[in-house]
This record gives C-alpha cells, structure tokens and sequence, in this order.
C-alpha cells in the first residue's frame, strides 16, 4: 500500500517573476519544503524551530536561499537570479555550486568568506574555471567600490602575503598538504573498453592522515614532461636555467598549472607584443574570443598561437597559476584496509585539433606515478556526505561509473561494523563485459548479504541507451517503499547531467507511487534534502 503524504498547499510565484517556468517549480517546492513539518523524517528532519532573535541586517549566502545552487544551470541564468540579491549571495551564484571542497569551502562559505575579506583569492573555484574567476574578479571590483552594507562589521585586514593563513592540522587542507606513499594501481576496465579506469592505492602509514567514508582526497599532481619540454622549447629557454631555487623544468612539472591559460598569461602578452598580436592579447585577457578557440587554450597552446613572442621564463612561470589540487572521493574504509587509501579515477585523454591533452592529476595517478613516491595529499573533510548514524537505516546508492567511489567505501563501512540496514547500489556503465567495475567485490557483499539488491544498467549494450535513472523508473515501487521505511539517499557523479536526471527520477516515483503530483513531490524530494535524508557528492 502506498504511503501517503500530506502537503500544504503550495507557495505561488508569480507567473511575472523573472524564472523560468522550471524555477518556478522549484522554488515552490522549496518553499512548500521549507514548511512541512516532516516528511518520513530522519535525523535532523522538521521544520526548524523560530529562535525569535531578529535577522542580522548584512544578507551572508546560505543553500536554503539559493534557487541558483543547481551545478546544472548555466552561469547566465545563476546570475540572472542572483541580480536583484546583496552581494554576498551575488558571489555565490558565480560559483559551480556542487560543493565540492575544492576551495576549501563549501559555494555559500567561500563567497562569505571573500565578501567579509577573510579570503582574498578569486580563482579558488577550480569547477567554474576562469568564468567563475572573472565573474568573482568583476564583484570584487563592485564590492571594493560600494559602501559597506548596513550592520557590516569592519573587516580585517588581509594577511601579509597576499594569502590567508592556512587553518587546521597539516594533512586536513589544501594549503598545509603532506606526503603519502603510492602504492600502485590496476585497471578497472577490460582491453576492449573505449574508458580508461584505475583503482589506485595510497600507505598513509607515515602521513599520520585518517578520513572517514565520504571524505575526499586532495591531490597534487606533477605535469608530464612531454608538455614541460615542449613549453621549454617554445621559450627557448634551458631546462636547467635557475629559478625560484629549482631548475626551470622542475618549476613547470611541479608548481604551476599548465592546463586552460589564465588571464595574466594573455596580460603579459601584452606587454610583449605590438600590433594585432597585441590587440588578439588584450581581447582575450578580457575574455574576448577573437578566433573561436578561447576555451581551448592551454599555456602551450598560447604561446603555438603567439608564436615567436618569448617571454622570459621568469616572468613567464610568474603569469601562471600554481598547480591545483584534484579531489577525488575515497573509495575505502579505514576499517577494511588499515593505514591506506583507495581512489577510483578516470584518466582524461582527449584530442583537440592534432594535440593530444592529458588530465593532469588523473593521467598522474595513472602513467607517472611510480610504487613508492612521495605525493603531495590532504583530506578533505566531507560536506554533507556521510552515512546515516544509525546502521539500520536503509542506504540507497546511485553512483555510476566512477561514482561508485564512496559506495565502495560505505558498503565496506557497514560491512566492518555489521551495520544490519538494508543497501541498494545503482551501478552503471557502457558495457557489462568491459566496464563492470569491483564486480567480485560487489557479488562477494551481496552473497554475504551486505548488499540487498544491486541494480545495473549498461547504455551501450542494448540498441538504445539505458541509464540507472531508467533502471530506477523500472522499480520505483521498491524504491518507494525504502522511502517510506526511512532509507537515505546517496548520488555521485557528474552534476550536470546524471544527478539532475537521478532526482527527476526520483520526482516521478514519489508522484507516481506515493500519489503525488509533481508540484507535491518536488516538495517531498526537497524535504529529504533539508533533512539529510537525500545527500549528494557531484563533479
């Protein structure tokens, strides 16, 4: 028998209001959220309860007040929202909005964070990329010339440096990382799979690092030689000239970003070049795209496009990015494998015109790390991501492809601790024969009865595609019933496309199963989201 839900009526928006008729679905079902009582409540579920202390007068950015916190939505349409907001949440729409700690923060901390001038540096927001960094650099600017808000307490001035200090234990953020062994790696795909997947293993036993599952592990990864020489050549500079107490070779593999070219690289251009050279320089320092291939650009690339302009390597290394670090969602438990750490990545290889491009710290971990190496590492703390604290509850996993990282993790978790709940994995990929990832692992759990039910989905093995959103429709009943007996929800994945599709489905098995209409159960999903109950980890 289906569970029924009863919902207040829900919160209109007008039909004038400046949002898509889609937005305007979401913010009434946030808003319709926002007053239902509990929905199948688990921890922390409810309406939240009225301290009665009036609103401060300075607006900080928060979720619950973002309708532009979709890592789906473009940045036009993010900021189109945002444009009548105080510049705090203004910040926030600028940036990705998966949360994903890269920065350091969550979107709502980071974008406090730098409109009270407690962080100063702008191209933190390694998903938005340079149009996330020049939407933030056009705020700050904004921000640097309006009168504060009223109520807004003088900030503090910035640390010497240019940098905030780094806060925490070493090990625990970007900015104090440390060092972890390589272990070594095996691929996770068959000969025959167009992907190129690897578990990779790190020893922690000399970091003193530990995580919990859910965390993410930070990498720092070194920049393959082939591309340092190829810069080197085009500067015409000597491998082994001096900077910054290094070789200038040592520099470009181990210290700056050489992927999509910063701003100051076209700046310094500038200054180098005359004519049209100049002119194609400062349009694209402004984020022109003179000749279509702006978004393309790497460093190499720049100086192919400007070819026989030299800047000297000093000045060259200063105009680029330090490295950035890559996180990617453990795929272990400490309980299951004391002392070390497991990845699940997808190395990124990809052509553009007749160069062939290399993700930095994927094709790191795959190609150029070697068993022993010392790598630059820091666990990053998860950010509502985490398993239920009561081991019954029902765990719902949907994680494809690489997404089953932090499964693996939590089935391994519950596992070492008995947990007696109920666990249901989506798993997908292109084909079963070549893309089933950890498939004795998973069969040996579901034997041991650690693994209720494991659903698959395969889109390249039929004559049309087939995804785990698909497989979800297909027993939506089930998945209602879980609901209804109080199971947690767990995606990971792509943002832009799997986790939007995930939650579509999952809207229409509350409104087909649970006797909802839409408008209702995107009022439901989102009553899981406010309660914890729907949590997800999106790239």
């Amino acid at each position: 028998m289906n569970a029924r839900v009863t919902v207040p009526p829900m919160a209109v928006i007008p039909e004038t209001a400046p949002f898509s008729a889609e937005q305007r679905a979401w913010l009434s079902g946030f808003l319709s959220a926002a007053v239902i009582p509990g929905v199948f409540e688990g921890p922390g579920g409810g309406a939240p309860a009225s301290s009665g202390a009036a609103a401060p007068s300075v607006t900080l950015a928060n979720n619950d007040e973002a309708p532009w916190h979709d890592p789906a939505m473009a940045m036009d349409d993010r900021m189109k929202l945002a444009e009548a907001r105080p510049m705090a949440p203004r910040l926030m729409a600028a940036m990705a909005q998966q949360d994903c700690g890269q920065c350091g923060y969550n979107c709502a901390d980071y974008a406090n964070a730098l409109f009270e001038k407690k962080e100063e540096r702008l191209n933190l927001c390694a998903p938005g990329g340079k149009e996330t960094a020049r939407m933030l650099k056009t705020l700050a600017e904004e921000l640097a010339g309006a009168k504060p808000e009223a109520g807004a307490a003088p900030a503090a001035p910035p640390p010497s440096g240019g940098s905030p200090a780094p806060a925490g234990a070493p090990g625990r953020c970007r900015e104090l990382p440390v060092e972890a062994r390589f272990i070594g790696k095996r691929r996770l795909n068959a000969e025959s799979s167009a992907k190129d997947t690897w578990h990779i293993d790190f020893d922690l036993s000399h970091s003193q690092l530990d995580y919990t599952v859910g965390d993410s592990f930070g990498i720092f990864p070194r920049n393959e030689l082939g591309l340092v020489d190829q810069i080197i050549a085009m500067l015409g500079a000597s491998h082994i000239s001096e900077l910054r107490g290094r070789t200038l070779r040592e520099v470009l593999r181990d210290e700056v970003s050489l992927g999509l070219a910063p701003d100051t690289l076209f700046e310094l251009m500038t200054f180098i070049t005359g004519g049209k050279l100049r002119d194609k320089a400062r349009a694209l320092a402004h984020g022109e795209d003179p000749d279509g291939d702006a978004a393309n650009l790497d460093v190499l690339g720049v100086l192919q496009k400007f070819n026989g302009v030299r800047p000297h390597p000093e000045a060259f290394v200063d105009a680029l990015e330090p490295v950035q670090p890559r996180l990617y969602s453990i795929s272990s438990s400490p309980r299951a494998a004391p002392g070390q750490l497991s990845l699940t990545v997808d190395a990124v290889r990809y052509v553009i015109g007749r160069r062939k491009r290399l993700g930095a710290a994927s094709t790191f971990l795959a190609d150029r790390a070697n068993p022993g190496d010392a790598v630059k590492v820091y666990v990053q703390k998860a950010h509502n991501f985490a398993l239920p604290p009561d081991p019954q509850t029902p765990v719902i996993m949907i994680g494809p492809g690489t997404g089953v990282a932090p499964f693996r993790a939590f089935l391994q978790e519950r596992q070492a601790v008995k947990a007696p709940g109920k666990n249901w994995l989506f798993f997908g990929h292109q084909h079963q024969m070549s893309d089933f990832f950890y498939r004795d692992e998973l069969e040996a759990l579901r034997a041991a009865g650690v693994l209720t039910r494991l659903s698959l989905a395969w889109s390249r093995d039929g004559t049309e595609k087939f995804y785990v959103q698909d497989r979800m429709r297909e027993v939506g009943q089930a998945l209602w019933q879980w609901l209804a007996e109080g199971a947690h929800v767990y995606i990971c994945g792509d943002a832009k496309r799997m986790a939007k599709d995930v939650e579509a489905a999952f809207v229409d098995i509350a409104a087909q199963h649970g006797a909802h209409s839409t408008a209702e159960a995107i009022a439901f999903i989102g009553a899981l989201k406010k309660s914890g109950r729907y949590q997800a980890d999106v790239y």
